[in-house]
Parts: C-alpha cells; sequence; structure tokens
C-alpha cells in the first residue's frame, strides 16, 4: 500500500494499543513505524529488476519485524520513566504496528516476501489496490477525532473496525466474481490454467482477471453489478517463445520467480540495438504497465544477457477520461470499458474470444 495508508494504519493501531497511556504519542509513534519497512525503497542494488524484486523483501520480513518489536519493547521496559506499561503492552504495540504493514501489503497484487530468508515466492492475495481512499480515508478521519477530541483509544479503534469490515466486503466481493469467473473458464477449456484476479484501481466492485495460456493471455473485466452477463475474454500476445531468452539471464529468472507466468516479452529497438523487454503484467492495468526491463540484446544472431537492466520509462497517466470510463464500468455499464482498451495494436491476438 501508499505510505499514507500505511502510516494511517500504524498509527491507528499505535493510538488503540497505548493510546490511554501514551495519548497523541502513541499516534505519531505508530505513524513513523508505520512507514518504516518501506525505507527499503532508498537501498539501491545497482539493477532495475533487483530493485523491484528486492523491495518488501527482508524489511517486509515477519521475522526481521517481529525481532524488530521484540528489541524495542525490551529497550522501552528498561528506558521508560513509567512502570504502568508493562513488558507485554510495549511488544503489542510495537508488534502489531510493524506487521501489519506487511500483512497488509500481501493483499495487494505486488508480493510481500514475509518469510524472509527462505526464498519463497512472493505472497500475494489481491483483495485490495495499491491506493484505496475508501479504505484509507476512514482511519485518516478517526485519526483527526482522536487528535482534536482526544479520545484516542476510541476513534482509533473504530477507525480500525470500519477498514477491517471494508477488508472483509472486498473479500466477499472477490469471492463472487471468482463464481461469475468460474463457468466462463470451464467453457473456454481454461479452469486450470494460471490466473489472476485483482481489484481495478481505486475501488473493489470491478475486478481485472488475467489468464496465461500458453502463448497468449486473456484480460476480462467482472463487475460486482454485472448481474447475470458472462465474462468477456480478451485475447493478448505474449510472446512465450522469447521466454526461454529472457531465463538465460539472471534478471529473467529473477523476474520470473518474482511475478511467475504473468509476465509479457516484445523486442524493441533501443541505442540502436534489438533488446528484450519483459513486462509484468499483473502490476497496473492494461495499457499502463509501469514495470518494463531490458534483458538481453542481440549481438549478431546471439542474444547476450545484460550485465545491468533497465526499467524503461514507458509508462503514461491514467486521464480523468479513463477514470471516468472505469467508474461507468464499476456502476454495470457494461459498454463502457473493455479490458484491452488501452493496449496497443500489436500486443492483440488476430482470434476474439468475446468482443465488447
Amino acid at each position: 500500500m501508499d505510505s499514507m495508508t500505511q502510516a494511517a494504519l500504524g498509527a491507528a493501531i499505535g493510538g488503540a494499543v497505548l493510546g490511554r497511556r501514551l495519548g497523541r504519542k502513541a499516534i505519531l509513534i505508530g505513524a513513523v513505524l508505520g512507514t518504516l519497512p518501506d525505507l527499503d525503497v532508498a537501498l539501491d542494488y545497482g539493477d532495475a529488476v533487483a530493485n523491484v524484486t528486492e523491495h518488501r523483501g527482508f524489511s517486509h520480513s515477519l521475522f526481521v519485524l517481529t525481532g524488530l518489536a521484540t528489541l524495542l519493547a525490551l529497550l522501552c521496559a528498561w528506558l521508560a520513566p513509567t512502570k504502568a506499561i508493562s513488558l507485554p503492552h510495549w511488544w503489542c504495540f510495537f508488534a502489531l504496528i510493524l506487521i501489519t504493514h506487511p500483512l497488509l501489503d500481501a493483499l495487494t497484487t505486488y508480493g510481500t516476501q514475509l518469510l524472509w530468508p527462505f526464498d519463497l515466492t512472493p505472497a500475494a492475495w489481491p483483495i485490495i489496490f495499491i491506493i484505496d481512499p475508501l479504505y484509507t480515508l476512514p482511519l485518516l478521519f478517526a485519526l483527526g477525532v482522536a487528535l482534536i477530541s482526544q479520545r484516542v483509544r476510541k476513534a482509533c479503534t473504530w477507525g480500525l473496525a470500519i477498514t477491517s469490515v471494508y477488508l472483509v466486503m472486498s473479500a466477499g466481493a472477490k469471492l463472487v466474481v471468482e463464481q461469475r469467473l468460474a463457468p466462463a473458464l470451464a467453457e473456454q477449456g481454461l479452469e486450470e490454467a494460471p490466473l489472476l484476479i485483482q481489484p481495478t484501481p481505486f475501488n473493489i466492485v470491478l475486478w481485472r482477471a488475467t489468464v496465461i495460456d500458453g502463448d497468449r493471455y486473456y484480460e476480462s473485466l467482472i463487475g460486482v453489478f454485472d448481474g447475470d452477463r458472462q465474462p468477456r475474454f480478451e485475447p493478448l500476445i505474449r510472446n512465450a517463445a522469447l521466454e526461454d531468452v529472457a531465463l538465460a539471464s539472471h534478471q529473467g529468472r529473477r523476474l520470473n520467480w518474482f511475478a511467475g507466468p504473468f509476465l509479457r516479452y516484445e523486442t524493441r529497438l533501443l541505442d540502436g540495438k534489438e533488446t528484450l523487454i519483459a513486462t509484468d503484467i499483473r502490476l497496473g492495468f492494461p495499457g499502463f504497465h509501469p514495470f518494463s526491463f531490458t534483458l538481453a540484446t542481440l549481438e549478431g544472431e546471439r542474444w547476450e544477457p545484460l550485465a545491468v537492466s533497465e526499467q524503461l520509462d514507458n509508462t503514461r497517466g491514467i486521464q480523468l477520461e479513463t477514470l471516468s470510463r472505469l467508474a461507468a464500468r464499476a456502476a454495470g455499464n457494461t459498454s463502457a470499458l473493455c479490458a484491452s482498451d488501452f493496449v496497443p495494436p500489436e500486443w492483440r491476438a488476430e482470434r476474439v474470444v468475446y468482443r465488447c
């Protein structure tokens, strides 16, 4: 999640746990500690793929953060001038603030290495977009009430309760989407294909499904308010034949570990050289994928892996018109937006399963 949300979550937890004893200080400490794990973005590993895939790594490890919480609790229990706060209370304060950060991150698509240093696939159970005002605003409102009224614990508890209900509602919405999608997948023979279902930007009522099928992948938008409308699959090209070339490089293998099969490959002429590029199609929105990386260049008739990958600056901001169409589609207007409306023509497959 974005830093503001993580700071608000940490502040609300701090106020709920020790607001009665520390007052506003609990909110301030919680806000600072709530953003602490994301300081790893300042680290430069010297390679674009490494910078992306190492993020949410050691600093988001449950082992590391639990150990840090224990050290902070012991330090405060020893140095604190008052004995009114016991060691267990200090530990709950620090542990809940720190550990909820990666747990919330794991509810987004990016992937969080909860069990670092074990080299496991990053955890991702996406039920919320990386920025969701409907999750963040109740926390900010509750913190405002806490700071003004000084009823810190009660206000923060209410904020956390509301946002927790929102996450439960999001999980329920995803379950509805999964049930609607299952018959359509079975009809296309894709029930065993790799599948990713995630909310579209800034809401939990319109969901994006991405299905991998060899050289092709399918995009579909399914809304909670779509009624009995059958999901439409829009076929796009992955260029899977280039995957072996990508896997010849360390960066390509790292991306495969990070994103699994949800990668699209292409070649472009960059600086006079034919260059292999991999795009993480999980992140962003079709046509607005911000994570594309150079992996290899064609030298004569051989692909040579790059020593250092670069992230391409091919992002474009989502325009107001796009957001308006997204909102209309979320409201149930199935003609307002298709999943692949903004992708380049060369991404589209020839055969269309359903037309919008």
